[in-house]
């Protein structure tokens, strides 16, 4: 089934699914400290809600982290003292993409993607959306406990870079695109929603801009242009389990 978003015709049954799923097993992924998610039957009394048991249907409660269980998007709320809603900020849902792949560099004890590696790829190009895949792009992304690795991370002035040539959305296949310890100073997620006080915001904040962290891009994915579908859970939270999908463009 074809079908015309932005201007560009793209191929509906043809789907690039760059979310990871969500499980209750160790191949999980997990970051921030905490466990695996818990996918388990209701139980009143001697009823437990699982077919197997004996039940009429499967009936499952779920508790999981969006932060730290998988792929997730996010809204500015994620860092200030008001309360903001990705369901009531993301409102529209496909985008002009563009995926670019780096190495992040050696800097010290740490690996940082730079805003150097950001203009150098994206070649003057101003995409509504960015989704970046970091090198080695490792199947173990896809299970890995990222608690106490220090993983890469994007630096402050990457993050202004992206803010102020308009990019709206940006995707990222690590658990943050700040450093995993770093004081709660939080430099690139204030520097791309241009949050400058998160206890009092500023007027020209980016209200209607997100960050998708836990992606996962498969190697035969080509970088380039493509259109987003940023589908998500209709949460009233800073942040939501989501499921980015990329479309080919075919014209």
């Amino acid at each position: 089934m074809k079908a015309t978003i932005n201007h560009h015709q793209i191929d509906l049954s043809k789907p690039i699914d760059i979310s990871i799923p969500l499980t209750n097993t160790e191949d999980n992924p997990i970051a921030w400290y905490i466990e695996k998610p818990v996918i388990e039957p209701v139980k009143f009394g001697n009823w437990v809600g699982k077919v197997s048991e004996g039940s009429s249907t499967n009936f499952n409660n779920i508790f999981f982290n969006p932060h730290g269980h998988g792929t997730h998007t996010e809204c500015l709320g994620h860092i200030t003292k008001a309360f903001y809603s990705i369901n009531q900020c993301l409102k529209q849902f496909f985008f002009s993409a563009e995926l670019i792949t780096v190495a992040p560099e050696s800097v010290v004890d740490d690996f940082i993607i730079t805003k150097f590696q950001i203009v150098n790829a994206l070649n003057g190009k101003t995409p509504e959306a960015l989704i970046i895949r970091t090198l080695p792009n490792e199947e173990s992304k896809k299970h890995k406990n990222y608690s106490h690795t220090n993983p890469p991370y994007l630096s402050e002035d990457a993050a202004t870079f992206i803010r102020e040539i308009g990019i709206q959305h940006l995707l990222i296949d690590l658990p943050s695109v700040d450093r995993e310890e770093d004081e709660g100073r939080l430099l690139a997620h204030k520097a791309f929603w241009n949050v400058q006080d998160v206890n009092h915001l500023n007027p020209d904040a980016r209200l209607d801009c997100t960050i998708t962290e836990m992606i996962y891009v498969n190697e035969e994915v080509q970088d380039g242009n493509y259109i987003l579908n940023l589908q998500i859970v209709s949460f009233e939270n800073d942040a939501s389990p989501s499921k980015p999908i990329l479309y080919k463009i075919e014209d």
